[in-house]
């Protein structure tokens, strides 16, 4: 039979964490535990409070870890400080789970250090003000993190010293090697504003299998997924405030199934909405609403060196004021298929002049398709494409409304649809939060 333990003080606490067996669970009354050392829970334990600002765990002001270790090295263990978060799963463990309650921790790296878990279960928590990363963890497998809130948890630490940063931004959420995990109905939010406030979102070092959706994440990058080889990520029905970055040296991979990451059914609310290059993907369905006044950054952008041979699909995609443009890349990308999107310009504050799609002069242009789209230049005119030698690729059946390179574009038609094949309607953000219908986006009718 599970135990089950009752704590009423921080003494209570810590001794029911450390005398306690596994599977036990520890239920945590209303109030604040300063701890002056790190929890570790072992296998199958549950820590439950009393719920989000009624259990309140923080640190004591004497613990204060040094940041010297800082950033952490991010792909190895040797060398990270796993005594600087308020909780640490023993390693290699299952079934732990972790609710109702604040995790305040303005001293130190993190919140929850993680190595190898297995089902755990994250809910019902506010991670608030951590110095690296809210939920720091190495090889994930069948987590589940919902309604959660990541305020101001991680980012680039104070080093102490007048106008030195402190380096690598870091999460709420930084986990390596993340496998068939699921992450939803989470809130992320930046109140403070500066350099040293940024952080992501959520950060990986290699995705397999993962979904992430219904989450709204109000910080500069939203997601990013560098590097690694990643598969089978889903990402979809999310609010992004800022940047999706998933890029990969010659676009990484391409597994079994033929996709890396499927994003979809977002609504994107950065004109530097996505950063590339990365081979597999499919990107569809999305409202990408952008502010005039913010023009700073094409819908895609690449800035890599190194040929990528794609493939890559972007269609029925809703754009609305692209800055720069809708493409970006600056190394050769092949096998790029650009079809039934809805793109619409504005005059932006800048005011951009660029073409629409920006490609390596070094691309095999037969192998990128621009067609079946609609687009509207309102009050500025743009060209479609910004190198002469991008006038090889496909483009045939497009309507172009003020496309100011129109006459120098084959632009054959074809007996298909024009722009999206099916009105654009869904809703998004934690627990569906906002409607999508068109263009418009309204706040969801309970």
């Amino acid at each position: 039979m599970k135990s089950k333990i009752f704590c009423d003080n921080t003494a209570a606490l810590m001794a029911a964490v450390r005398e306690g067996a596994e599977g036990a669970t520890i239920e945590i009354a209303a109030g604040v535990f300063e701890l002056e050392a790190t929890l570790e829970l072992k296998a199958r334990m549950t820590l439950k409070g009393a719920g989000i600002g009624k259990t309140i765990l923080t640190h004591v002001a004497g613990w204060k870890p040094s940041t010297k270790s800082l950033p952490d090295p991010e792909m190895r263990l040797d060398g990270l400080d796993t005594d600087a978060y308020l909780i640490r799963l023993k390693r290699d463990t299952a079934g732990i789970t972790i609710s109702d309650m604040t995790l305040l921790g303005p001293q130190l790296h993190g919140a929850i250090f993680a190595w190898f878990p297995t089902s755990l279960h994250l809910h019902h928590l506010r991670i608030k003000e951590t110095l690296w990363s809210g939920l720091r963890t190495f090889g994930m497998q069948k987590a589940k993190i919902h309604d959660c809130e990541f305020v101001d948890a991680g980012g680039r630490w104070d080093s102490g010293q007048p106008g030195v940063k402190g380096g690598i931004t870091g999460g709420g959420i930084f986990a390596i090697w993340m496998s068939d995990c699921e992450i939803y109905d989470n809130r992320f939010v930046r109140t403070r504003t500066g350099p040293a406030q940024e952080f992501y979102g959520i950060k990986v070092r290699q995705g397999t299998r993962c979904r992430v959706h219904h989450n709204t994440i109000e910080t500069n990058f939203s997601m990013e997924f560098p590097f690694e080889n990643d598969e089978d990520n889903e990402i979809d029905h999310n609010v992004c405030h800022g940047t999706i970055s998933i890029p990969k040296y010659a676009g990484g991979v391409v597994p079994k199934s033929g996709r890396t990451f499927h994003i979809h059914h977002n609504w994107m609310k950065d004109s530097y909405a996505l950063e590339f290059v990365r081979n597999g993907v499919e990107i569809d369905h999305n409202l990408f609403d952008f502010d005039v006044k913010q023009d700073h950054g094409n819908l895609i952008s690449a800035f890599g060196n190194v040929a990528a041979k794609g493939p890559a699909s972007f269609h029925n995609n809703l754009v609305s004021n692209p800055g720069r443009g809708v493409i970006w890349i600056n190394e050769v990308f092949n096998n790029l298929e650009i079809r039934n999107n809805h793109i619409v310009t504005r005059t932006t504050t800048t005011p951009r002049t660029e073409g629409l799609f920006g490609f390596n002069p070094g691309s095999d242009f037969t192998s990128i398709a621009i067609k079946d789209n609609l687009v509207e230049c309102q009050g500025l005119a743009r060209p479609l494409l910004r190198a002469p030698e991008s006038y090889a690729a496909i483009v045939e059946n497009n309507k172009l409304t003020n496309v100011s390179d129109a006459k120098k574009l084959t632009n054959a038609k074809a007996n298909r649809p024009v722009g999206l094949e099916n009105p654009l309607a869904f809703r998004c953000g934690a627990h569906e939060e906002f409607t999508v219908s068109g263009w418009k986006v309204r706040p969801t009718k309970k």
